[in-house]
């Protein structure tokens, strides 16, 4: 059999001509949408688990390095004491992510996803049996570094929060329109490296509102706290609009 095309004459006796290649197939986009719409299902399931105990979800995603867990261990350090603060950590590997999380005094599980890029709604749906959120708490889903596959597997979230720094420039937007255009909230992390980089903030957010109209872009820096309190003050809007 040949090993190109599985036509049944062998492989080395014959040359693929044009009208003999193989031609697209639509079995791989049915197969992506059944995928798709299974994750779909179970992330509805997700969020009305989390909605019947009064818990707000955020899907926390970015590339690596962008500064996403040191983001989380402030927020739970500065507001810890208004409510509970959970955390589903999405990695390939390890449990550092986990282990530093905590540390900084909030309840979490870890999801090692191996190969995979990304959480989907089955894992954040086991997750969540593990950690048990308590009524009324903020649980965070920290997903796998990765500005394209996140973006296209809901995880039972109300909001999707994209952290960008200011050292990965300003066409992040645009490079990765699909992240961008799926997000409530863009972050705009490590602002005290500006006089160092080359990255134009007014830029960030005209590319970001390019490919999703209206989105909120927040400036802030983990290391010096500046914008930490609109961080806090936007977390504490999510209850106002399930």
């Amino acid at each position: 059999m040949c090993v190109t095309c599985g036509c049944g004459r062998p492989g080395e006796s014959h040359q693929h001509s044009g009208a003999h290649a193989v031609q697209p197939s639509t079995d791989l986009l049915a197969i992506e949408e059944r995928v798709l719409a299974h994750n779909d299902h179970l992330a509805a399931h997700n969020r009305a688990w989390l909605g019947r105990r009064g818990i707000r979800a955020v899907n926390l995603m970015s590339s690596p390095g962008s500064g996403k867990t040191s983001l989380l261990e402030r927020t739970i350090a500065e507001t810890s004491g208004r409510r509970e603060v959970c955390v589903i950590e999405g990695d390939q590997e390890t449990a550092a992510d986990a282990e530093r999380i905590s540390r900084a005094g909030a309840n979490a599980v870890q999801v090692n996803t191996g190969a995979g890029c990304h959480l989907d709604a089955s894992m954040v749906e086991r997750a969540l049996g593990s950690l048990d959120p308590g009524e009324g708490s903020l649980l965070f889903v920290e997903n796998v570094g990765n500005l394209v596959c996140p973006a296209l597997f809901d995880v039972g979230e109300h909001r999707r929060v994209v952290v960008v720094s200011v050292t990965e420039g300003d066409d992040k937007p645009l490079k990765y329109p699909q992240m961008f255009a799926a997000a409530d909230l863009v972050v705009v992390n490590k602002t005290d490296l500006l006089p160092y980089v080359d990255c134009d903030l007014d830029v960030v957010t005209k590319n970001a509102r390019a490919v999703n109209p209206g989105v909120d872009v927040l400036p802030l820096s983990v290391r010096d706290g500046s914008g930490m309190d609109a961080w806090y003050a936007w977390l504490d809007r999510i209850g106002d609009t399930p």
